[in-house]
């Protein structure tokens, strides 16, 4: 007789996603804007690193400080601007695109 698995698995990202996130909207909401925020800090980066330039060298390019692409840089941080990604784009002769993407009515958080 075979053992069925139902729900079981051996991944360990659905493991952690299910004891820490799944129910909880606000942690789920909280993911996805460090998310959001990861992916901003991670493409500066390597637009930075492609056109061969330090923080320093950009932020000259740009007028601002090294200390703020640093902050732009930093997965954790929340206050990424249009205004200062646009000044960033254009320093690196790139274009900010801003696109809004429906959510799976499953995915939906539910506000209470």
């Amino acid at each position: 007789m075979t053992r069925q698995n139902k729900g079981r698995t051996a991944d360990a990202v659905q493991i952690l996603y299910r004891r820490y996130y799944a129910g909880k909207p606000k942690r789920v909401q909280g993911l996805t804007e460090a998310r959001a925020n990861d992916s901003v800090a991670r493409k500066l980066i390597d637009l930075r690193l492609r056109a061969g330039m330090t923080q320093r060298q950009l932020a000259n390019l740009v007028g601002t400080t090294a200390s703020a692409i640093c902050r732009l840089e930093n997965a954790d941080y929340e206050g990424h601007s249009l205004a200062m990604l646009n000044r960033i784009a254009t320093a690196l002769d790139q274009r900010v695109e801003v696109r809004f993407v429906p959510i799976p009515q499953a995915k939906r958080l539910k506000t209470a």
